[in-house]
């Protein structure tokens, strides 16, 4: 098949959840292709008045070299005057140019067609079969399955399909989307009866989480004040319930991530929401609405001010039907911000979308090097290939079990969370994750069936180094040892910890327990640098203060395994202040020395030192600096000199490129331990545990 460079997705009809193919149709593809665009022809507002939060959403989340006004073509206002005045062709004429031009500054392009919201809706079907005709691209057609029969969803289907092919396009799937769970069977096999096997079906059920809108949404819509709680306004919302019945009565009709609209003047009503949101026996609440232009009592205000409260309040002057009118009508939109709502869509798309046959369907690509995109897809697809099981010993931190929600819900790893455990869930239900008993190991070290067993191994494991059983029961009770122990006794594949705890808290227990690999006298850990164009891999920036020659070697040669590991060719450069013979002093000395050392032990390694940074990793400079070199402007694994060097260059890349970093990763170890900084965030724990997990598999 011929090398596609687009695919254009379509529907008939608004709001048919095209941003979830679309979301996930661009992290495919960057996983394979360095640079993906995205073209809309028709927007609906002018930037001035309204920016597409879809167009938006997709540049910021996936950092697409994209400026927004070269995403489109027309306003759909500029587009219906020039159909009022016939000038159609010149539509289509000016969208073909303006998306060629697009096209030839990336590898790939996605196109979405129009929204059909208002009027001009015949005109923008017949321009997008026009427009995918005239590209020669590819079609997805999307189509929305909600509140329509079996038989209603089969006949749209068909005969938007039979519009496109008749017309010569070419349609690699047909995605049917928000369908009712108990019509999905049915809905498939008809369809399946009558689609031509060369067309690719997927029927995708309704999806809550992405259908309902989040409190940040309800705010927006009803353009309200914001009271209390903005902590919260990722909230989900699923129903709403009116506040104006007695207090017994009203809590009856609290179900999870309900929408509370009352008037202002009902305290009472406030006050038993709030208590309801904190107690066990009721599930977490989406928000409350204050309706009517009341405001609260200055009491009632100060007992909510301070006291504990995980609840948005929000204020409009309109009453309670007219709000709650506004609020039925919502359509959730996936905003830059909503980064859980982002995953969900993604993950939809990975679920119900048979990506392997998609990709071979629209393009195939030959990529040079490997992107940051590509490097966190292929990581992920790895670990669900050999699912393991990773303990997080800081089961209390809001981070940790956001990422734990998200690695479970993608079934990527199997997680057990150590800590009190009804802290635990009580920091799960606040949070709306969808983490349990059901998906999710929970576990207080001190009351755990392995306690005494986990004592009395770390007593026979360290007797010689004066551990008594009474230091040893101690010591098990933290969970940073209790976690390393499963590790050790092969409950548990790997650990992560470090989000707060200090790198030794969590070092300390592994070399004590878990040891080094033989033939590995020293711990040392790397970071993978996400930069823009590639991942390289940079190493000691976190364990080793000042190494000597000989560490350096190790550290270096444990560096090269890694990035092995991880499909990143090694190519390794031993960083100093010269490059080559140039250089004297005690420093550079140290890196010639380990430089010798490794091509004695590993004479197949790539690796020149001592070389600068400028001429290990700028193709010119190492070719002026180091002509015969083949790592010299081409180098993929940086070992630094010394810790001082390597944790503040690391941490310069990173700010100033808007570079990634994962890690640190440790290697060295029998098995897999490794550490976060205290900084992490939600994203550096998920891609830990991802790498954590991968490393458990060798």
């Amino acid at each position: 098949m011929e090398n596609n460079k687009r695919i254009f997705i379509a529907t008939t009809q608004p709001f048919s959840g095209k941003s979830v193919i679309a979301l996930g149709l661009v992290d495919m593809l960057l996983a394979k292709a360095q640079r993906v665009g995205y073209f809309k022809p028709i927007i609906n507002h002018h930037p001035d008045v309204k920016r597409d939060p879809h167009i938006d959403t997709l540049i910021q989340h996936f950092k697409l070299p994209i400026d927004y006004s070269g995403s489109y073509a027309y306003t759909k206002d500029e587009a219906n005057l020039l159909i009022e005045s016939g000038h159609q062709d010149e539509i289509i004429d000016t969208i073909i140019e303006r998306q060629k031009a697009v096209e030839t500054k990336y590898d790939f392009t996605v196109i979405e067609g129009s929204d059909f919201l208002g009027e001009g809706t015949a005109f923008e079907f017949d321009a997008n079969v026009t427009i995918a005709k005239n590209l020669g691209a590819p079609v997805i057609i999307v189509l929305s399955g909600e509140d329509k029969t079996v038989s209603q969803i089969v006949s749209n289907a068909l005969v938007t399909l039979r519009n496109f092919v008749d017309r010569r396009v070419k349609v690699v799937a047909l995605v049917v989307n928000k369908v009712d769970e108990r019509a999905v069977t049915d809905v498939r096999t008809a369809l399946q009866a009558q689609v031509a096997p060369s067309v690719m079906l997927a029927v995708i059920p309704k999806i809550q989480e992405l259908k309902s809108p989040t409190m940040q949404e309800v705010k927006r819509y009803l353009d309200a004040l914001l009271l209390f709680g903005d902590r919260f306004l990722d909230n989900r919302v699923d129903h709403f319930i009116f506040g104006a019945m007695q207090v017994p009565n009203f809590l009856q009709h609290i179900k999870r991530n309900v929408l509370i609209v009352t008037p202002g003047d009902r305290s009472d009503i406030v006050l038993a929401t709030l208590q309801a949101n904190l107690s066990k026996n009721y599930p977490k609440i989406g928000g409350i609405v204050l309706t009517g232009g009341f405001e609260l009592p200055e009491s009632v205000l100060k007992l909510i001010e301070g006291s504990e409260h995980t609840l948005p309040i929000l204020a409009v002057k309109e009453p309670s039907f007219y709000a709650a009118t506004k609020v039925a009508g919502i359509h959730s939109k996936i905003m830059p911000d909503d980064v859980e709502k982002i995953h969900q869509a993604v993950g939809t798309f990975r679920k119900f979308i048979d990506v392997e046959r998609l990709e071979s369907e629209i393009a195939s690509f030959k990529p040079v090097g490997v992107t940051p995109r590509m490097f966190q897809y292929q990581l992920v697809n790895r670990a669900k290939q050999r699912k393991r099981h990773i303990v997080l010993p800081e089961g209390k931190d809001e981070r940790i079990l956001r990422a734990a929600d998200r690695l479970v819900k993608q079934d990527v790893v199997n997680v057990t969370l150590l800590g009190d455990v009804d802290e635990i869930l009580a920091t799960i239900n606040r949070l709306g994750l969808s983490l349990d008993r059901q998906n999710c190991q929970l576990i207080n070290p001190v009351e755990a069936v392995y306690f005494d067993e986990y004592v009395n191994t770390l007593y026979e494991l360290r007797k010689t180094k004066n551990m008594t059983i009474s230091l040893a029961r101690d010591l098990m009770s933290d969970v940073a040892y209790y976690g390393t122990m499963m590790v050790y006794k092969g409950h548990a594949d790997g650990m992560v910890s470090g989000a707060i705890h200090t790198t030794a808290h969590t070092i300390r227990p592994a070399l004590q327990i878990i040891k080094t690999k033989p033939g590995i006298s020293l711990v040392s850990s790397v970071f993978f640098m996400c930069l823009p164009d590639r991942v390289t891999v940079f190493g000691d920036c976190a364990i080793n203060i000042n190494p000597t020659a000989e560490q350096l070697a190790e550290i270096a040669i444990s560096s090269v395994e890694t990035s092995g590991k991880f499909g990143i060719e090694a190519r390794v450069a031993m960083l100093s202040y010269s490059s080559g013979a140039s250089g004297t002093g005690d420093d550079v000395e140290t890196v010639r020395r380990a430089t010798a050392l490794v091509k004695e032990k590993h004479p197949e390694i790539k690796i020149e030192g001592p070389i600068q940074y400028d001429a290990a990793v700028d193709p010119a400079t190492g070719r002026q600096k180091m002509p015969d070199s083949e790592v010299a402007g081409n180098a993929s694994v940086l070992i630094f000199p010394d810790l001082n060097t390597g944790n503040n260059t690391y941490k310069a890349v990173q700010r100033e490129s808007g570079a990634m970093a994962i890690g640190p990763i440790l290697q060295g170890l029998n098995k897999p331990v490794n550490d976060l900084s205290r900084g992490c965030t939600v994203d550096d724990v998920f891609n830990t545990v991802v790498i954590t997990a991968i490393q458990a598999q060798e």
